[in-house]
């Protein structure tokens, strides 16, 4: 297995002590979405729009310390943004 970028992410976000991350599939992210899911103790939640994305990774950070959302870019990370 060749390390990513996408592996490069997850461990750094494994190892700032999250546990889980939000996003939502989209044609921009699948593989960095695949990717991430090799990455042993992060977990993957699913959101089923951009806004509810960004208001769980908000509130996750909120209670620890850290949230991370991963959504597609142009109008997904625009709307995760409001």
């Amino acid at each position: 297995m060749a390390y990513t970028v996408g592996h490069y992410l997850g461990d750094r976000l494994a190892q700032i002590g999250l546990k889980d991350h939000f996003a939502v599939a989209g044609d921009y992210n699948l593989v960095l979405l695949d990717q991430l899911l090799e990455i042993d103790g992060l977990r993957q939640v699913y959101c089923c729009n951009e806004l509810n994305c960004g208001f769980s990774a908000e509130g996750y950070a909120r209670a620890n310390g850290a949230g991370a959302a991963v959504v597609t870019f142009s109008v997904g990370a625009l709307s995760a943004l409001t």
